[in-house]
């Protein structure tokens, strides 16, 4: 094998695994066990996997689901990873909490090969992510309890520097601040929340909502870029205003 190959191939077990023995134990696991149906799979997976990522109590994984440096991986009590799902984790980790739930087709990606010191997802508990998310969490993504969040919401944790004409954009490196999502908030279909931002406790994202600036606790927010709407336990300020979509 010519060393050119060589350092293509222990670059991409880098980027898939902590180490070369890690990925043949975890791609063992996923391939033999992962593609098996049903409770029967449901049951073999919350034993088997404790081999390959942390577990506490019974978390149900269904087939299908695409795991990425699965030691860096915490699952608590009665979650749920729906089929599809795909977990990337990297140092420091995505931690899933206690009867939380991961709906189908959603990527948790932590692509930190910057040594990034605050990189990582943490997911409280009681808490849903809906179908198709995407979560980027270069800068940190964390996410408290009883946070719902509906399909195809994006929260990105990262940003690009592009401020010099004279190199690419790809050269000058990224920004990576992280989001906060305090407990009890809604998140709308579609909405994407950029980094930077936090979403105080009690708060509402409607559908298609662009959020670039810290939202205070209690607030509905609405529009790209987002702006205060009402309250939360106040009437719309006009029956002519804007109509949300959530």
């Amino acid at each position: 094998m010519s060393g050119s190959l060589l350092s293509q191939v222990r670059l991409y077990i880098s980027r898939q695994s902590s180490s070369f023995w890690r990925y043949l134990l975890e791609q063992l696991c996923l391939e033999t066990l992962g593609w098996i149906p049903t409770l029967l799979g449901i049951g073999v997976r919350a034993c088997s996997y404790r081999l390959i990522l942390g577990m506490t109590g019974f978390a149900a994984i269904e087939k299908g689901v695409r795991i990425r440096f699965a030691n860096n991986i915490h699952l608590g009590k009665g979650a749920y990873i729906d089929q599809g799902v795909y977990l990337h984790a990297c140092p420091d980790g995505i931690r899933i909490g206690n009867s939380s739930l991961v709906m189908h087709g959603s990527v948790l990606h932590v692509y930190n090969f910057r040594d990034l010191p605050h990189s990582g997802i943490w997911i409280g508990d009681h808490s849903l992510i809906g179908e198709y998310n995407v979560i980027r969490g270069q800068g940190g993504v964390r996410i408290g309890n009883r946070v719902y969040t509906s399909p195809m919401v994006q929260l990105l944790a990262v940003n690009h520097i592009f401020d010099d004409r004279d190199r690419p954009f790809v050269d000058q490196g990224i920004t990576a601040q992280g989001i906060t999502i305090e407990d009890d908030v809604w998140v709308g279909s579609g909405a994407i929340v950029t980094d930077g931002v936090t979403i105080g406790k009690g708060s509402v994202v409607a559908a298609g909502s662009v959020v670039t600036r810290d939202v205070p606790p209690y607030t509905v927010v609405a529009g790209a870029p987002a702006r205060e709407i009402r309250k939360v336990g106040t009437s719309p300020r006009s029956p002519a205003g804007p109509k949300i979509y959530l």
